[in-house]
C-alpha cells in the first residue's frame, strides 16, 4: 500500500480556543496513549510543518550542527527499532515502557551529540518541537472526525509518515489492535 500524506488541518482546529484542551488523565495511562497517538497520526502534517519552521530557523542558525543532529537521531532510531526487532527483551520494554523507550533514544542522542558540541542545537532544532508536540498531542481533546481518521489509519485503509514511525514505535491505540490483527490474519 502506498504512503499517502495526511491532508494538513485547519489552524483554527489545530489551536482551537482553550474549550478544546484538557488536562490528561495521569492516572490513565492506556487512555493518554490513545489521545497522543490519535492525535500525532490526526494533526502529523501540522506537526511537520511547525517542526519544519523550528528546525529550519536553527539550520539557518547552525546548519552543520544541525545536519550532524539529525543524522545521529536517526541513526540512534534506526539502532533502537533493529535491536527491538531482534531482541525480545528490549521488544517488550518498548511496548511496556514507550515513553521510556523513546526518552532513551533521545538521550542517546543527547549524549552522542554532545561529543561534537552541538548540544544546544540538539536542543532547540530536535528536542524542542518534539516536546511541542507531545505537549499539543497530550492536551488536544479528539473529535469525532480525529476518531474515525485514525480508525482508517490503524487497520490500514491508508497508511501515513506518521503511521510508519508509530508502527516502529509499536505505538497504536490499543482498542483496535485487535481488529487491526484479526484484518491482518484475513488477509493471509
Amino acid at each position: 500500500m502506498d504512503v499517502q500524506v495526511a491532508p494538513r488541518r485547519s489552524w483554527d482546529d489545530f489551536i482551537p480556543g482553550h474549550d478544546r484542551f484538557a488536562v490528561p488523565d495521569f492516572k490513565d495511562i492506556s487512555k493518554w496513549n490513545n489521545r497522543v497517538v490519535s492525535n500525532l497520526l490526526y494533526y502529523q502534517t501540522n506537526y511537520l510543518m511547525v517542526a519544519a519552521v523550528v528546525i529550519s530557523i536553527v539550520g539557518f542558525i547552525s546548519p552543520l550542527n544541525m545536519i550532524l543532529g539529525g543524522a545521529v537521531v536517526v541513526l540512534v532510531f534506526t539502532g533502537f527499532v533493529w535491536a527491538s526487532h531482534n531482541k525480545e527483551f528490549i521488544r517488550k520494554f518498548k511496548k511496556q515502557y514507550p515513553a521510556t523507550f523513546v526518552i532513551a533514544i533521545i538521550l542517546s542522542s543527547y549524549f552522542l551529540i554532545s561529543f561534537f558540541g552541538g548540544v544546544m542545537v540538539f536542543m532547540f532544532g530536535i528536542t524542542f518541537p518534539l516536546l511541542l508536540m507531545f505537549i499539543h498531542a497530550s492536551l488536544r481533546l479528539r473529535n469525532i472526525k480525529n476518531k474515525l481518521e485514525n480508525k482508517m489509519e490503524v487497520i490500514g485503509l491508508k497508511k501515513t509518515p506518521m503511521g510508519i514511525v508509530l508502527d516502529l514505535l509499536e505505538q497504536q491505540e490499543e482498542g483496535i489492535n485487535k481488529l487491526a490483527d484479526y484484518i491482518a490474519k484475513a488477509k493471509e
